[in-house]
Parts: C-alpha cells; structure tokens; sequence
C-alpha cells in the first residue's frame, strides 16, 4: 500500500473538521510548526516512530513542536486520534500533507527567494510584485534566505517551480557550454 495515501487521508480528514469547527486556520499555523519541526530534526521521525516512547509523551512532543495551547482542542483530539488508531508514526507526514492541501484550496502559494546577500526593501518589493503578477490571483507566503555561495544574484522558488538567476548557476551553465 503507498505509504503516503494513509497520511493524507487523515490530512484531509483533518482540514474537514477544523472548517466545520472554524479553526482551520489555526491548525494550518499548528501543521506549519509541526511539519517545520520534523523538517529541522530528523530524530523526531525515529521518536514518534520508537515504541518504547509511550503514545502520552509522543503526544507531549508533538503539542510542543507544534506550539500547541491548551485551548488547540481539535489538535489534541486529533492526536488522541492517532494514538487510538495506532497511527502517531505518521504524524510527520500528515502535517505536510495538511499544508500541502491547505495551501491548495486556498490557493496559497509558497515563494521562497534565495540571494547572495540581504535583499534591501525595494528588490524585495520588485520580486514580489513581479511573482505576485504570475500567481493567478492566488496569494502567496513570501520568505528569503541569505546563501553568499550563489555569488551573486538570486533564485527563486514558487512551490515546485525554480528559477535560477545566481551567478553560481550562470557560471555553471557557461562551463558546461565551454566543455561542448
């Protein structure tokens, strides 16, 4: 069986109830933290998965990763949920599949632009105006990131899309074109 059918189906299970009970947007913030902390530690992966950690503190963790506050009712619900299903294991992978089909049917696009060095107001506010022009009326979550070794340039990424205009890459392709 594909592995990855079981976690969105619980994901789309998920985003289900918080519509009905008005609190999708705060767990898209909950599955953004949570999908974010399995994305900066991998342990986290082997924890949930361990069974010598009982189903009570994986939940603890997971309710801290997420920033879970006692009033994120739905979200321990949901985690009880798992824990009954045998299904905590997953939880890694449900929350970014719930960011993934929150993003869809909100037609949120994630812009992440990529640069040598710090980009100031105005070139930041071209890059959005421009990428803003190509997203069909969608919105988008706009992050950047320093990488000095781009050399110069930047590179930006819309969802899966990439557009390359470092000066790394045109070093590259120029390489490449010599070596033909």
């Amino acid at each position: 069986m594909n592995e990855g059918l079981i976690p969105r189906r619980y994901a789309k299970a998920l985003y289900k109830v918080a519509v009905d009970q008005k609190c999708d947007s705060r767990m898209y913030l909950l599955m953004q933290n949570l999908s974010a902390a399995f994305d900066q530690n991998h342990d986290l992966y082997k924890m949930v998965a361990n069974p010598f950690v009982t189903p009570k503190d994986k939940s603890d963790i997971l309710t801290t990763a997420a920033m879970a506050t006692a009033d994120d009712k739905t979200f321990a619900d949901f985690l009880k949920l798992l824990e009954k299903n045998r299904r905590i294991d997953l939880m890694g992978q449900i929350a970014h599949s719930f960011v993934i089909l929150y993003r869809k049917e909100r037609n949120i696009r994630s812009v992440h632009v990529v640069s040598a060095a710090k980009l100031d107001s105005d070139t930041e506010q071209r890059i959005r105006s421009l990428v803003e022009k190509h997203l069909d009326g969608g919105t988008m979550e706009f992050t950047t990131e320093v990488a000095p070794d781009i050399i110069g340039g930047f590179i930006v990424n819309i969802d899966n899309e990439r557009l390359d205009a470092s000066l790394r890459n045109s070093l590259k392709e120029l390489r490449l074109s010599l070596l033909k």
